[in-house]
């Protein structure tokens, strides 16, 4: 293997991986505020490259953007409020129903308003076929987009628990939630916000990967499952664990096509997923801490 076609590989695994990571951190920031696994996680990432996309029809990109992101973050909370918070203790079990249910619900709506046509948005910078010449590697730009939102996202996520009041809420909620309301905490307002965020980033993510894998009805499914299992390999609740695990998954996922045929590169995941299940299921770097918002 030539040195352009290894660093090919490494751009590629990166991409995909940061998009993995920032998933992923969506499902522990609901996990550690409310114990909740929401398999709903990537269709937030499907509505919010839908929506943009058609938003852009009427409005400026960044604008799109903008609202996508704010209308998925409502539609996180109302998922909240409607599926979740009337729930009293309910059983990991039927949290996971639950979760699959809601994630087949806005799957099959999106379909009656999208159609299963698939989309993508505009390149932020330059098109498909502009490219900036990396070390003799011809990149794109839209790969750099990825690569630095995921990054400002890891980046003021870290900001934002450990220096605003909400943050510093949340945290509190994820340590424990009894004591919280004690000392004044709104713990039902906490796990609402915690959806939004998710929500938000998960937006975010999918308006940004959009110009360069699309976006369908549909592709919120591979997503989650992508997204689970890097959750998983850092171990469940540690959101900066997940960023090493992502790049771990995304890279192992780009050099797959190296030594198989390409319509097996999605198996790597659920093979690395069943493995950590099986032989650590605390993850790659979990430990006996369960709320990963202390690690930000």
């Amino acid at each position: 293997m030539g040195f352009e076609l290894f660093f090919q590989y490494i751009v590629a695994g990166v991409t995909y991986g940061a998009i993995y990571a920032i998933v992923a951190i969506g499902f522990n920031i609901i996990y550690n505020t409310t114990g909740i696994i929401n398999f709903a996680q990537g269709e937030f990432v499907m509505l919010g490259g839908m929506t943009a996309f058609t938003l852009n029809t009427f409005m400026p990109l960044p604008l799109a953007i903008i609202f996508a992101v704010i209308i998925t973050m409502i539609v996180g909370a109302l998922i909240e409020m409607i599926f979740i918070r009337w729930l009293d203790n309910p059983s990991v079990l039927r949290m996971i129903i639950i979760t699959i249910g809601i994630s087949i619900l806005i799957r099959e709506v999106a379909l009656h308003v999208w159609d299963e046509t698939v989309r993508a948005l505009p390149y932020f910078t330059g098109n498909e076929i502009s490219s900036i010449a990396i070390g003799g590697v011809r990149i794109s730009p839209q790969v750099l987009w990825v690569i630095g939102v995921s990054s400002v996202i890891v980046v003021g996520l870290h900001f934002f628990f450990k220096l605003t009041s909400v943050g510093r809420q949340m945290r509190a909620c994820a340590d424990n939630r009894n004591a919280a309301r004690l000392c004044g905490v709104s713990t039902r307002n906490m796990v609402t916000f915690s959806f939004m965020l998710s929500a938000g980033i998960g937006a975010l993510a999918g308006c940004t990967v959009s110009p360069i894998t699309y976006v369908s009805y549909n592709s919120g499914t591979l997503l989650a499952i992508k997204g689970f299992t890097v959750a998983i390999l850092g171990g469940l609740g540690n959101s900066i664990a997940a960023v090493a695990a992502g790049l771990i998954l995304g890279i192992l996922e780009s050099f797959s096509i190296w030594v198989m045929p390409a319509a097996y590169k999605d198996a790597v995941s659920i093979a690395i997923l069943l493995l950590i299940l099986f032989v650590r299921p605390s993850g790659l770097f979990g430990s006996k801490e369960r709320f990963g918002l202390k690690e930000f």
